[in-house]
This record gives structure tokens, C-alpha cells and sequence, in this order.
């Protein structure tokens, strides 16, 4: 059984579910009771209300979690990039703390498209259970991960309980030093070998016909055909959530652990472009947030706008450890302490492999641009955009009317097209000519 370390540094574990929106929780209104655990934790740990994807799209998240830069600046702008060898990470950090690092789940930072990852590939986690991309190396009740020797490992059940039971016996094992575990999730991801959302057996039908958000609702795409699946995944997810929870107050350590509950980007059901991402709409964006234990016990509903970015900076400084000065996200551990104010209004946007794409999202607008003449999949940035998008959130949140190029709304867009270069410039790319939209 694990050692509890009151007095000494916390173990951590980050719950990491892929493309999950939002709008699937109970703290953001969802009316089904999909995710009861999870609003547990917001309501009695920290709630970060407003978080956001810094890169809509699987692999450029990943390393912009795992490092606390900007996908541009680490250089895995689009997937297949795989994370630099020697790159400083999130499991180099708590190493060199200290802990005992260990990764279980899905990867998606090697080139390779399926199968093991090798050890300089796996960002500096000592423990490893895991797949590059776990959806091409399994399904719902067939689930493969990779150990330490790059040996296959099948584990029973429904891939979300397969990939918690892992999990769990990880943090059952013996550890004579705090831990830091990552668990990464396929779910609710769509399964891409056959385009659907397998939930588990029997949980489909529970949300058929059931509550549909507004966008989806309006725009159509695949919801109707796939959001009966995709609630049954998060509901499943949440209940891991609960036995994860569990398993540590069983072994007498959960006020000895942080947890954070984060994903790496939404899902749009085909609304915003033929896919599931790639856009700067909050469907594609906006991501349910919630940390517990320490000091985020107690922390309340954040209402910043808070990036991926800025979630690797918070854990190393909520446990002591320093902060890499080259990280370029903000600790909210001041702001839970209640002892600074200081916070960017906006979050930054990096978009790829649909568009070459940047946006800014404020508590009241989405402003986003796009460059024309570049390709999506070979060019990171550009120096030249057109605004594209510009969306008043508090009167349309669903953002369904574009007022880009309206002239009532020009002022505003010029306002935001300076703090969009702004912050392009501070995430380290040149600074860019945004052209104005044809007026309409």
C-alpha cells in the first residue's frame, strides 16, 4: 500500500479525457447528470470555469500540456510531430523533484502512427503503459498498451475502465516517494476505424433522444447521429473519475494528492468544417477544468480565462517545485491564494491541419483569423491573415451569427485584431498584417 506524505510534497494525478466539450458537466448547465464526480470535485475543490484548449487538435494539445509552451514554440504545431528528444516536460520536472513519474493511456507525441513508443520518445516518464495513438491499437472492449520494454499489454473490459484499472495499480503499488501520475484517456474521441462513439454496452440508449446543445441543435452535423454515444463515453469517464477517487481513499491518500480533471480540446460533430475540431468555436475550445486536493481544496469557481498553457506552471508551483522560466503559461496559484489579480483577459488560439488559423477568446468575444494562401498541414504561421470570425459571446454563446466585416462592429474588431497581434507576438511568432474582411 502507498505511503501517505502529509508532510512532504503531494502526489499528483492528472485525469485527461480527449475531445470532451465543455457543455458535457453539471458545473456548465448540462442537464443529464452525465458528470456527478466531476462537479463533486469542482464544487469542492477549484472550478476553473473558463479553460481553454491553447491547439484544437490531439497531438500540438499534448505537447503544449506536457511542456507549458505555445504549440509553435515546441515546434508540434499539427499532429505526427512527435515531441522534441531532450525537451523539458512536465514528468522532467517532477523527476528532478523528486517523484516518481508514470504515464498510462494514450500518448500521441510519436511520429509513428500506432504500436509502442520508445523510451527517448516518452517525454522523461520512468513508469509507461501506454499507446501513440490508442485508437488506432484498440477499440471499446479491445484495449493493447505498450510497457516499459515496449511489449504488448492487453487489458480487460471497457477501454475506460481498462485504462483506470492500470491506473489504480499504479498508485496501489509500493512508493517510497511521492508520485506523478498522467492518465490519459481515448474517450469520448470518436473511434476512428468506424467513424462512431462506442459507448459502453447499454449506456447509448440511456441518452437517446435526450438534451442536444443549442449549436448542434442548430447546425446538425453528426450530433443526431452520434451524441447518444459520446454522452454514454463521458458518463463512463465520470464513474472512472469516481473509482479513481475512491481507489485513493481506500489507500489512505487522497488529502495527500492533487488531482486535475482537464481535456485537450472539444468537439464541434462536424458544425464548423467536415470534422470534429480544428476551429476556433468554443464547441472545438472549451474544455471542462477542475483541480482538488492541497490547496486547490476549497478554491472555488475561477473565472479567469485560462489556457492549457497554464496548467503545468500551476501543479509544479502548487508543489513546490520550481517553475521553468521558459513555460509560457501563469501559475493560478496566486489566484487561488487570493493574493494576486494579475491575469490575461483572453485566451490564445493556435489552429492547424484545418486552416492556418489564430484567435483570441475574451468573456465576451471570439475573434479569429485565418491565412488564406498557406497550407494547413506544412505551414505553422504565416505573416499575412484575413479576420475571419468575430462572435459577441454574451449575446450569442453558441456563437450561430458571425459579425465579421460588419460594419456596426468594426471598432471592435480593430480593437481585438491589436490584442490578437499582441498576444501572437508574445507567444513568439512575428508579428502578422491581419486584413480587414470584405464588408457586409
Amino acid at each position: 500500500m502507498s505511503t501517505p506524505f502529509s508532510n512532504r510534497q503531494p502526489n499528483v494525478i492528472v485525469f485527461f479525457t480527449d475531445q470532451q466539450r465543455w457543455d458535457t458537466t453539471g458545473v456548465h448547465g448540462n442537464p443529464l447528470g452525465l458528470t456527478p464526480n466531476f462537479d463533486r470535485m469542482a464544487a469542492r475543490g477549484t472550478s476553473v470555469f473558463n479553460s481553454f484548449t491553447c491547439q484544437p487538435v490531439c497531438g500540438p494539445a499534448r505537447a503544449c500540456l506536457q511542456t507549458g509552451l505555445y504549440a509553435t514554440r515546441v515546434g508540434c504545431y499539427r499532429n505526427g510531430i512527435p515531441l522534441p528528444r531532450g525537451q523539458r516536460t512536465l514528468a522532467s520536472c517532477f523527476n528532478e523533484g523528486g517523484y516518481d513519474t508514470a504515464y498510462v493511456g494514450k500518448w500521441h507525441l510519436s511520429d509513428k502512427h500506432d504500436g509502442p513508443v520508445e523510451e527517448a520518445d516518452r517525454g522523461g516518464y520512468r513508469y509507461w503503459l501506454a499507446s501513440n495513438v490508442l485508437e488506432f491499437t484498440s477499440d471499446a472492449y479491445h484495449t493493447t498498451l505498450y510497457d516499459n520494454n515496449q511489449q504488448p499489454v492487453k487489458l480487460p473490459g471497457y477501454r475506460v475502465d481498462a485504462v483506470t484499472d492500470a491506473a489504480i495499480r499504479y498508485m496501489a503499488a509500493p512508493h517510497d516517494r511521492p508520485f506523478f501520475l498522467f492518465v490519459s484517456y481515448i474517450e469520448p474521441h470518436f473511434q476512428n476505424s468506424t467513424d462512431s462513439y462506442p459507448a459502453p454496452i447499454g449506456y447509448e440508449e440511456q441518452y437517446t433522444g435526450q438534451w442536444v446543445p443549442p449549436d448542434l441543435a442548430t447546425l446538425g452535423g453528426s450530433a443526431h447521429q452520434h451524441i447518444a454515444g459520446y454522452y454514454g463515453m463521458v458518463k463512463r469517464l465520470d464513474e472512472a473519475l469516481g473509482r479513481l477517487l475512491d481507489g485513493l481513499l481506500s489507500l489512505g491518500i487522497l488529502d495527500d494528492t492533487i488531482v486535475l480533471f482537464t481535456s485537450d480540446h472539444g468537439n464541434h460533430f462536424k458544425t464548423r468544417n467536415s470534422e470534429y475540431k480544428r476551429s476556433c468555436h468554443d464547441a472545438s475550445i472549451r474544455v471542462p477544468t477542475a483541480l482538488r486536493g492541497r490547496i486547490f481544496d476549497g478554491g472555488g469557481h475561477i473565472r479567469q480565462m485560462v489556457s492549457l498553457v497554464d496548467l503545468p506552471p500551476t501543479l509544479l508551483d502548487a508543489c513546490g517545485l520550481p517553475v521553468p522560466s521558459q513555460m509560457q503559461g501563469r501559475s493560478l496559484v496566486p489566484i487561488i491564494k487570493r493574493t494576486s489579480t494579475d491575469w490575461p483577459d483572453e485566451a490564445f488560439v493556435q489552429i492547424s491541419e484545418s486552416q492556418v488559423g489564430r484567435a483570441i477568446r475574451t468573456p465576451k468575444w471570439k475573434y479569429g483569423v485565418v491565412a488564406p494562401d498557406k497550407d494547413p498541414i506544412q505551414d505553422s504561421g504565416s505573416d499575412v491573415y484575413v479576420e475571419k470570425y468575430l462572435y459577441d459571446l454574451e449575446a450569442d454563446p453558441y456563437e450561430l451569427r458571425n459579425l465579421a466585416g460588419n460594419a456596426s462592429h468594426n471598432g471592435t474588431a480593430t480593437l481585438l485584431r491589436e490584442r490578437l497581434i499582441r498576444r501572437m507576438e508574445a507567444a513568439g511568432e512575428p508579428v502578422p498584417q491581419i486584413l480587414s474582411p470584405a464588408p457586409r
